[in-house]
């Protein structure tokens, strides 16, 4: 396998980060909201929360879990599916800095999530998710369509979770990197009460894989390989 060579512009993992991206899970905070969550606020709302897969996500390695985006519901969804309860892990979420605002920013910043200007994103957001794969304990989420769609079809995705997924393994953590295709399917466009939820976790892609001279090549057969394992989910 050819060496990705670093870049000359790759994150500093030991410079300071901004205050606006210093997040962090509290623990009462997630010990109140988790249970209240998956065990009454989904139950009570979906009609039934089918998950499949829960088997393909990875214990302890690094891993960057990337769903598909059709509701505000994913916020929630994706935590029942493959988070502490699921896996034993807590997950980062990677948001749009115009909702770590208000009340529910607060809640945001205290359940582990942290902004990026999705207009115009900067190393900065990129640092600071390489500094949580690297702790290996927590998973990084990142939407890769960018934006909720309402439909059943997969969109292009963009390419910071490859980018960033390939920076990380520059990085020579302890164990490899792994981007976990999550497809989600609502039995409505636009979920109400009653609405049926399906989701699918594929199998992880271990982005060592992907390696070759080029970050852009990289990044771009990187970003394909994610692509068609979501939309395999979506066909399945």
């Amino acid at each position: 396998m050819t060496q990705l060579k670093p870049q000359p512009n790759s994150p500093n993992l030991n410079s300071e980060l901004p205050d606006e991206l210093n997040s962090r899970i509290s623990p009462w905070v997630a010990k109140i909201l988790y249970p209240i969550g998956c065990h009454l606020v989904l139950p009570l709302f979906f009609g039934k929360i089918q998950i499949n897969g829960q088997d393909n996500i990875p214990s302890d390695a690094p891993v960057i879990v990337a769903p598909t985006h059709r509701s505000r519901w994913d916020a929630l969804i994706v935590p029942y599916a493959v988070g502490r309860l699921a896996s034993g892990r807590d997950l980062r979420f990677m948001v749009s800095a115009n909702e770590v605002r208000g009340f529910q920013g607060w809640v945001i910043r205290r359940m582990g999530g942290f902004p990026v200007n999705t207009d115009r994103p900067n190393l900065n957001s990129v640092r600071h998710s390489i500094k949580l794969l690297k702790q290996d304990r927590e998973m990084l989420v990142i939407f890769p369509e960018g934006g909720i769609y309402y439909d059943r079809q997969i969109h292009p995705l963009k390419r910071g979770v490859a980018l960033i997924a390939l920076q990380a393994e520059t990085d020579k953590f302890k164990r490899k990197v792994k981007i976990l295709p999550v497809g989600i399917r609502y039995s409505e466009p636009v979920p109400k009460w009653g609405t049926e939820v399906t989701v699918d976790i594929g199998s992880p892609l271990t982005v060592a894989d992907y390696f070759n001279d080029s970050l852009r090549q990289s990044s771009q057969k990187l970003t394909v390989a994610l692509e068609e394992s979501l939309r395999k989910l979506y066909d399945s």
